[in-house]
This record gives C-alpha cells, structure tokens and sequence, in this order.
C-alpha cells in the first residue's frame, strides 16, 4: 500500500512541509532529496492519489489523470446509471483532491473581505456561502467556498487552481500583515473530503450519527460524530442535489467511506458523474464558464456580491465589478447562458451560431441523462442571450439548433430554510 507522502504547496514562509496528506506516492513514503530541496514550491508526483485511492480500486472504480491527481473517472456501472442512481438515491465522491484551507487570526474577516467577494457578516457561526475570488481587472482567480468556523474560517478550493490560488493568497496575506494585521493562511492538515449526494443522502447519514440533520439547511453544518469519527459537515455539495460535505480526518476516511457505501442507497460515484450533475444544475466550472477575464455580472453571478459589499466595496477589482453592475446586460461583450441542444452533443469551444455567424461559444456541454437530451453552458454577446432565443451549435462543421434557457436545466434540491 503507497505511503503518505509530504508536500507542501506554495508555502512563501518556508514553513515545515504541510498539506502534503493530500498525496500518496508508491515510495514508501520517503520524499526524495531533490522535493525536499524546493518544498516552497508544489510537486505533485506523476502518481498523485488522495486517500482513498485503494477503495476506488477495490471498489472497481477507473481511474484517470485530473488535477495532477489519479481519480476516479466512473465506476463499472457506468457514467449513466450513476448519475440517475444520485438523482434518485445517493452517491458518494471522493473530492480529497481539493484544497482545504484554514484562515485564522483576529483580522481574519477582513482578509476574507479583501480576497473574496464574501459577507463575512452575514454568516453566522458554522455557515457558509460560494464565492469569488477576484482579480484587479474583476476576472476570477477561482471559485470558493468560505464558511466561519467562529475562531476561524474554512475556504475550500478547486484543486486545479490550488498553485495559483496559494501563490495570490499568501501574497495577499503578507501585504495584509505588513499593514499591522494579524492573519495567518494554513492547510487544514490531514483531511479528506467526501460528498454524500442525493435525495436519500440525509436519511442515510441519520443511520451513522445521533446528531439530529434536519438542524441544517443549505450551507449550514458543524462538528458531528460520524461512526465514531468527529468530522466537520456541511450541508452542501456542486450536484444539484441535498447532500453533505464531510471533512474527515485522513485516518478514518476509509472506514466512513466503506462505511457509507455499505448502505443500500449509497453507491461510489466518479468525477465524470459530478460534471454531469453539475452541468444539469447550471452550475460554473472553473477554466470552463469562469476564468481570469470573466467578470461576475458576465457570468450571471452578481448575487454573490450582497448589497452592503456592493456598496462598501473594498475588495480586489472592486472599481472594475462594482463599475459593471448598474450597467444595461448589453453593454457587455457576453453574457453566459444556458442551452437546450439538438443534434450531437455540444462540447466545450463548440461555436454558438446566429444565421451563419459565430456569436459566442460553448463552455461546457453535454448529454442529460435527467432529460434525455443535449444541454450546454456558453457564453453569448447580447442579446442573444434572451431566453427564448433560437441559435444553432456547431458540431464538427454541423449546425444543429439550440434555443436559449435559463439555468438550471434540471431543479434544484436544496434544503432551504422553511
């Protein structure tokens, strides 16, 4: 069995080798002399793995390169069924990958306020919310989930992203400091991460806590014993779907996981399932619908800026997204939409066609297995980007027609407050 290895991830202050339980190497655990030498800088081993990498295989799962990491791609049940088995019951993912990250010190929501477009104010103990995180031109470095642990805030980020992310954050945090403010940015040490998703994912997580769920609706969670095991919850996930997010400590991440699958309801599901899922529920996929030139009101997500940081501002790239809100949608060179698809399914860079003539482009695309249909995320210059509007994709040299919809395709199940 691979060994855990330690790597550190873009820590400026060279401090001791941290966030490196997110690798496994078959080496025996030893890191070579030439790693230990640049442990400033992330090195992630042509074999990456999260934790749980021996329970994908034992459980049949086919594993493919994504992020630097070996995860798994589907199960032997197919992308398919998989994705109707977590609209119908529940299905559990590996997001180990993922940057868990811990922000602390008494200036910590300011930092916070700065590096995102979050309210820190209007998340009380234990809640969370998505957000951004801006450049100076208001493009998008990544998106985020940051949630206030009381003492400390949670930020969980895209694993693809976690260099560039690390390497703007701990700038921004020294700069933070040189101004007599008091933050310190660390990784959650020796954590994995689980999604529990679908409709019967709160019954069956009920089975193995006496922690009463239905206390927390959507992005609410807490400290909850899990089978024995204390792990941070949240009610929360990138489905569509109720279900949880589950920090575990890395020594008990397989026994929750076997533990979780033993259930009826609860089969393992892969990375190809959760885009699938996603894309279903309209939701944004860093590099594809969000990158560092989109702005939010370009992407239809200005709900994530509330109307006191709208106001006060004071985040990066403040001038450039606040100066675009009150401007008319077309104004803007794009606007993202969604799309009902005919034909082929539509993939990432497929043109978006009007009469003959590009205008704009498939971000992400695919087949609905919910709708039994093509559906793509893209962007448009206005006004094509009125619901309603018919526009054909261009698929190996092909229309076909499309009509614009407002996301998402399929309803969300999000528990809300009642």
């Amino acid at each position: 069995t691979p060994m855990l290895a330690r790597v550190s991830f873009l820590n400026f202050s060279c401090a001791p080798l941290a966030l490196s339980q997110r690798l496994l190497v078959a080496d025996g655990g030893r890191l070579p002399n030439s790693w230990r030498a640049f442990h400033c800088q992330r090195v992630i081993p042509s074999a990456a793995r999260t934790i749980l990498y021996d329970f994908h295989l034992a459980h049949k799962g086919k594993m493919s390169p994504f992020a630097g990491f070996d995860m798994p791609l589907q199960y032997e049940e197919g992308a398919l069924k998989s994705h109707l088995h977590v609209r119908e019951q529940a299905g559990l993912f590996d997001v180990s990958h993922m940057g868990q990250l811990l922000i602390t010190g008494k200036d910590r929501n300011a930092f916070i306020e700065r590096i995102t477009l979050a309210d820190m104010t209007a998340l009380d103990q234990y809640s969370g919310s998505y957000t951004l995180i801006p450049n100076q031109s208001g493009g998008v470095i990544d998106d985020a989930i940051v949630t206030n642990l009381g003492d400390k805030i949670y930020m969980v980020i895209n694993a693809a992203c976690v260099d560039k992310d690390l390497a703007h954050i701990q700038s921004q945090a020294e700069a933070f400091r040189l101004e007599g403010n008091d933050v310190q940015v660390n990784f959650w040490e020796r954590r994995g991460l689980v999604a529990l998703q679908g409709p019967k994912a709160a019954a069956v997580l009920q089975r193995h806590t006496e922690t009463d769920l239905s206390q927390f609706t959507f992005f609410k969670g807490g400290f909850i014993t899990i089978d024995g095991i204390e792990c941070y919850i949240q009610r929360s996930g990138y489905t569509g779907e109720d279900g949880f997010e589950i920090s575990v400590p890395e020594e008990s991440a397989v026994a929750l996981a076997e533990s979780l699958v033993s259930e009826t309801e609860v089969e393992p599901i892969g990375l190809a399932v959760r885009d699938s899922l996603r894309l279903e529920a309209g939701l944004c996929l860093y590099g594809n619908e969000l990158n560092d030139e989109t702005t939010p009101k370009q992407a239809n997500l200005t709900w994530t800026i509330s109307k006191r940081r709208q106001t006060e501002g004071g985040f990066i790239g403040d001038k450039a997204i606040l100066a675009e809100l009150p401007e008319k949608i077309g104004t803007l060179p794009r606007r993202r939409i969604g799309l009902l698809t005919t034909g082929p399914p539509a993939r990432a860079d497929s043109p978006i066609m009007f009469e003959g003539e590009q205008v704009g482009v498939v971000t992400s695309g695919g087949f609905s297995p919910s709708l039994k249909a093509g559906i793509a995320l893209g962007y448009v210059k206005p006004p094509f980007h009125k619901k309603g509007t018919e526009l054909a994709v261009q698929v190996r040299n092909k229309e076909y027609k499309a009509t614009v919809v407002l996301p998402p395709f399929v309803p969300t199940n999000y528990k809300t407050e009642e």
